[in-house]
This record gives C-alpha cells, structure tokens and sequence, in this order.
C-alpha cells in the first residue's frame, strides 16, 4: 500500500531558500464538457488538512470537508481555461493557461510552484519544479488537486441544470456511456469541447 503524500518536497524547496511554495494541479482534462480548473495552494506547516490526499482516492464527502478546511487555513488561488479557450488551444496548453491563472490569483506569487505532471506552464509566473504524479507524493499539490476538483464540481452541477438531460451533476461532463447516448440524442451545448473526437464526430457526421 503506497504511503500518503507529505510535506518532504515543500521541506527540500525551503531547505534550499524557497520559503514560499505553492502546489499546483488542474481537474478536468478528460471531460467532453465544462472548462478545466486549476488550484494553487500554500500550505501552513503545521495546520494541513488531517486525511488530505490525492482527490481521485477521496470520496465527495472527504474532498468537500478538506476543501472548507484549506480555505480557512491556507492560502488558495483558482484558475479556469474556458471551453472556447480548450478548443482553440488544445487541452494541454488550455490546463496549463489555467495553472498560470491560478498562481496569479493568489495574493502574492510563490517562490516556487510545485506543478503536477511532467511539464511546466510556458507562462509560469515563478520558478517551478514539474512532479510527475504529483497529487500522490506531495502535500501542496494533493491540496491543490481537492480545490481544483470541488470547484470544478460545482461549476458542473451548476451547468446540469441549465442543460438537463446529459448528467452532468453525476458524470461532471465525463464521457460516460449516458453522456455519450445523451450527446447522440440531443446533440452538444455550447459547453461541449468541440475538438474532443465524440463531439466533433456528432457535429460533423456527413
């Protein structure tokens, strides 16, 4: 069994001078629909979240209690890459404009961002250390990876139910098979990636 994420990344970035550092992660590559999110987090040492982890190994409930906590104990900035802005760009460079945004947000940059996966954002307003699985290994970034999700959930159900029918307040705009037989049926919103192959299958069907 793997063990949780920790702190000892943070550690090793202030060990070597970066006093400030933020864990940055995006939700919402895969979906057929909705924007991507991003979150960037400093922690507090000494006041994280207890049972803070990887959002894809917590349930609604746990990611719902961990995202009011780091509000109140951390400092949190969020970014969003809209529809418009995934289909021009490619989805990629769309998350990563979203990782940019979210750094921005916060009230003062970090030293260093601590970014999930295996490159950094071309536009990173810091310096940043990519972290190939990140959300799974260290704290700031776990941290980052709840906020991004919540948010992104309930912009999700928000959307449901302006447009009823393809079950975005369960499948938060996945391609599940309802989704899919939904999309086929009534066709796509103005929410609908159009340069993700199903929707653009649909809307370009000879």
């Amino acid at each position: 069994m793997r063990p949780p994420p920790d702190f000892r990344h943070e550690s090793d970035a202030r060990s070597a001078g970066f006093l400030r550092v933020a864990g940055v992660d995006e939700a919402g590559r895969g979906p057929l629909a909705g924007p991507v999110v991003a979150a960037a987090v400093v922690l507090v040492p000494g006041q994280v979240p207890s049972g803070l982890d990887d959002s894809k190994k917590l349930g609604a409930s746990t990611r719902d209690r961990l995202f009011t906590e780091l509000l109140a104990l951390a400092e949190v900035g969020v970014g969003m890459a809209s529809v418009e802005e995934i289909d021009s760009l490619n989805i990629l460079r769309a998350a990563h404009l979203a990782m940019e945004r979210a750094l921005a947000a916060l009230a003062m940059l970090p030293d260093l961002a601590l970014v999930d996966g295996n490159l950094l954002p071309r536009a990173l307003p810091c310096p940043g250390r990519a972290l190939v699985g990140g959300d799974a290994l260290c704290l700031s970034i776990a941290a980052a990876s709840v906020v991004a999700k919540v948010t992104r959930d309930w912009i999700m159900v928000d959307l449901a139910q302006q447009h009823p029918g393809y079950g975005w307040d369960r499948n938060m705009g996945y391609p599940s098979a309802a989704h899919r037989a939904a999309l086929a049926s009534l066709g796509p919103t103005p929410h609908h990636r159009r340069s993700f192959r199903p929707v653009h299958n649909i809307l370009y069907q000879e």
